[in-house]
Parts: structure tokens; C-alpha cells; sequence
């Protein structure tokens, strides 16, 4: 009689519940566990406003997404691709569209029935969510039972021998939703490298005068082109009391983070009107100014919203007199970023288990018979639906390896 094989899944979001559904479709006992009282908060969180679930861009351009883990991260989608992921929630009933931006949302807009949908399945497959179960770490190796595994429960703790492990923790930002990095410490002791934490799709910090953070924080500068270094990205960003934030800002956030903490300061160029040239722009500012106040003017002849003229007049001295100088503003309002806002605050966290830790199945080079998959690597990418496909893919290529190493048993 054949016994069949455990797998514990540490870790309740989308990277652990996608390797517990491989592993449970492939006939293995999987068991999950999550410390929070309820599973996949943060996936909930994220789908608050529209769950992105993915992106259309061709592959190529996709993994170029994710920076120096571009080629990882490469190989994890030619498992689950953005196509495998948009089938995988038609099959659980949830239909999906591309937006004008080519982000790719369930046409219910929410999180909720997709994870509905997918509990039932996992139900359904036999997988046993065990909530409030924290991992205290892998115990002693034991020859004849395998590695132990430590579960604080409220029952008490309470002791596993699985013959495999994933681990699907979650980096380090919004801690409150169970992702708190608080398992670094016992897999550093265990002898795995991990990079520290560092927020990322995060605000930044911008020192405005009182004036303008007390008249248009929470106003959106849109639609926008930002640049920094050789990078520029249209979108648009949020003025907040702290600074600025919002999709254009987090597709450059991880330069923008690094200049800071190499120098300090960052420097960001906001362009107010990326549609129009400085030339045709000069042509309409050239138009006269009657009796408008300053700010109406700039509404009717060059289309900017009463944030993007507050932007403008932050630049220290008078908003220039001629309409070339002017436009040559508009296009170009330069800002000085001091600071980068907290993990508490961050979408997501670089840092984390070094791809070099793991090998091609995400198997633990240290620890043998361990996974690992998610943000709890080392890799970052935008929002847009990069951080979620990611994530996702990264799971299935963990349950692969896990079958893997199991037939060598």
C-alpha cells in the first residue's frame, strides 16, 4: 500500500494557495497554514480597487519588468504565463477584461469572488486551511521522521514532519496584513542569506510649503510623464502631505529609492502636459491673459488642473513671464525627493531569500525538501499586475520542484 505524501504550505496568499492547488491536483495530502484568522488578506486588500490580476504586454517586454530577476522571473512565467493565469480565473467562473492600459481585471472588480471561487476548489481537492498557525521554524533534523516543523496555534504548539515544505510568507510591507518578515530570522539561523527589506511601489517624501500640501494633498496630477535618470513613465501621481505617490511614481520607485539612499535626494521631473510639445504649448501660452487669474488662465489655454498650477508656482520664484519659458516649465517642473515613506506604507518589499539560495524548483539550497515562492524572494516589480502574476507563477514553479524532489524519495 502506497502512503500518500504530505505537503505543509506556510503561508496563506495567492503564491502558497496556487502551490497548495498543484500539489493537491497532483494527489499529494497538502495542508496550509496561516497565522492571521482568515487567509489571503492582502490579496484582498489589493483588490479593494479592481484586482489586477495581470498585464497584456508580450512576454519579452513583461520580464523586463522585474529589473536584475528579469531572467528568473522569465522562466517562472514560461510556467504560468499571463494567458495561463487569466484561464485559471475563467475557470474558477470569474471572467476577465484588459483595460485601456492593457491591465488585466475580473469583470467583477473584486477580490472576493475570485477567492470565494478558489477556497471552493482547493475545498474541493482536499486541502486542509489551518488558520491561526504560525510557523515558529524547522526544528531538528530527525533521521527517521524527517524535519520537524514548530506551529504556534492557540491550542498550543504543535509539532509537523512533512516530507516537504513550501514556504510562502510574504515580504515585509503591510505588516498589519500578516506579512511581516518575522521569519528572517529563523532562516538566516538556518544558514540561508537574506537581503534585508527595502519598500518598494512606495510614496516619497517632498518638502512642500504648508500652503500647497494644505490646499491639494490628495489631488492627482494627471495625465503626467515623470522621469528620472534616462527613465521616463506616463501615469499619474498623487500629491499627498508627505510628498507624492501613485502608479507613475511606483514604476520608478526603485531608482528613485536607491538614489536616495545613495545620495540622499532624488531628482524627479514631472511633465504637466506630456501630450503637447514646448512649441505648441508656447503657441497657447501666447494667447492673452485678460482679466483671468492666473490659475484660470492656465485651465483654459494649457489645460492644467489647479494642483498642477500649485506644482509649478513650488519652483521658488515667480512663474515666468514669457510663453516659451513657461511652457518650457510646464514640460519640465523639476523636484527634489528626500525621502522614501516606510515598509507600513509600501505595495510591496525587495529584499528577501537571494535567488541564489534556491535552485531552478525554488528548493532551498540550505535545507533540502524546503520551498520557497512569493514576495519572500528577492525580487520586486510595479504595480500593473507584474507583482501578482509573479507571485502566482512563482508558486507553481515551486509545486513543480516539490514533485520533482518528491519522485527522488
Amino acid at each position: 500500500m502506497t502512503v500518500m505524501k504530505t505537503v505543509h504550505v506556510i503561508g496563506a496568499g495567492p503564491a502558497g494557495l496556487m502551490a497548495a492547488e498543484r500539489l493537491a491536483q497532483a494527489g499529494l495530502k497538502v495542508v496550509v497554514h496561516e497565522a492571521m484568522p482568515s487567509v489571503a488578506r492582502k490579496f484582498l486588500m489589493a483588490g479593494r480597487g479592481g484586482l489586477n490580476l495581470t498585464h497584456s504586454e508580450g512576454l519579452e517586454g513583461f520580464a523586463g519588468r522585474y529589473g536584475a530577476a528579469a531572467g528568473t522571473v522569465a522562466a517562472w512565467l514560461e510556467r504560468f504565463s499571463p494567458t495561463h493565469l487569466i484561464g485559471w480565473a475563467e475557470g474558477l467562473g470569474q471572467a476577465t477584461f484588459t483595460g485601456s492600459s492593457g491591465r488585466v481585471f475580473p469583470r467583477a472588480m473584486k477580490a472576493s469572488p475570485l477567492l470565494r471561487a478558489w477556497l471552493g476548489r482547493l475545498h474541493g481537492l482536499g486541502v486542509e486551511v489551518r488558520t491561526r498557525s504560525r510557523c515558529a521554524g524547522p526544528g531538528l533534523r530527525r533521521d527517521d521522521e524527517g524535519m520537524a516543523w514548530r506551529f504556534d496555534t492557540p491550542e498550543g504548539e504543535r509539532i509537523e514532519t512533512p516530507d516537504a515544505v513550501v514556504l510562502a510568507l510574504g515580504g515585509a510591507s503591510w505588516p498589519r496584513l500578516g506579512s511581516d518578515g518575522g521569519w528572517r530570522g529563523w532562516l538566516e539561523a538556518a544558514g540561508v542569506a537574506v537581503a534585508p527589506f527595502r519598500p518598494s511601489n512606495v510614496g516619497f517624501d517632498v518638502a512642500w510649503s504648508e500652503v500647497f500640501a494644505d490646499r491639494f494633498a490628495g489631488e492627482p496630477l494627471k495625465p503626467v510623464a515623470l522621469t528620472h535618470g534616462e527613465r521616463t513613465v506616463r501615469g499619474e501621481a498623487m500629491v499627498t502631505r508627505y510628498g507624492l505617490e501613485g502608479g507613475g511614481v511606483y514604476a520608478l520607485s526603485a531608482g528613485l529609492r536607491d538614489a536616495i539612499e545613495r545620495d540622499g535626494s532624488a531628482a524627479l521631473t514631472v511633465e504637466l502636459r506630456p501630450d503637447l510639445s514646448v512649441e505648441a504649448l508656447a503657441g497657447r501660452l501666447a494667447k492673452p491673459r485678460g482679466k483671468d487669474s492666473a490659475t484660470n488662465w492656465l485651465r483654459k489655454v494649457a489645460g492644467l488642473s489647479p494642483a498642477a498650477v500649485g506644482l509649478l508656482r513650488e519652483i521658488p520664484g515667480e512663474l515666468p513671464a514669457g510663453a516659451d519659458k513657461l511652457a518650457k516649465r510646464i514640460k519640465a517642473v523639476r523636484l527634489t525627493l528626500t525621502g522614501v515613506q516606510g515598509l507600513a506604507r509600501a505595495i510591496s518589499s525587495a529584499g528577501g531569500v537571494g535567488l541564489d539560495q534556491v535552485d531552478e524548483g525554488l528548493m532551498l539550497t540550505a535545507l533540502p525538501g524546503v520551498f520557497v515562492a512569493g514576495e519572500m524572494l528577492d525580487w520586486e516589480a510595479p504595480t500593473g499586475g507584474y507583482l501578482l502574476q509573479a507571485s502566482m507563477a512563482s508558486g507553481v514553479v515551486a509545486a513543480e520542484g516539490v514533485l520533482r524532489w518528491l519522485e527522488t524519495r
